[in-house]
């Protein structure tokens, strides 16, 4: 069975990065699409940014385009998130998924075979 463990989160002031990784065991990743999803307080769950199995596309959501870029190295069944330009609107916990990932358009928790467990990331001064 997949089992995915995310890791980097923290505080982190406005304008700093970060960056999470989702690492997984039990299964190979790179047989996956792997998806990243925040759920900030008070607010709906959002996908932010996915990869394909292989890395040949990804897909990130027009409130961290620019700012996150997603990445992985199946070598070491991991996959990253890098984020840049953080902004307090970016507190929440990250969670990872192993599924789908559309190519456009937004990205849904359809077809999730795994979730992680979380990663707080606080963005204050």
């Amino acid at each position: 069975q997949l089992q995915l463990v995310e890791s980097g989160g923290g505080l982190v002031h406005p304008g700093g990065s970060l960056r999470l990784s989702c690492t997984a065991s039990g299964l190979s990743l790179s047989n996956y699409a792997v998806a990243w999803f925040r759920q900030a307080p008070g607010r709906a769950q959002e996908g932010i940014a996915c990869i394909s199995r292989s890395g040949a596309y990804t897909n990130h959501a027009s409130s961290v385009k620019g700012r996150f870029t997603i990445s992985r190295d199946n070598a070491l069944n991991t996959v990253y998130l890098q984020m840049n330009s953080l902004e307090a609107e970016d507190t929440g916990v990250y969670y990872c998924t192993a599924g789908g990932c559309p190519q456009t358009g937004r990205i849904l928790p359809i077809g999730i075979d795994s979730w992680g467990r979380g990663t707080q990331v606080t963005v204050s001064s």
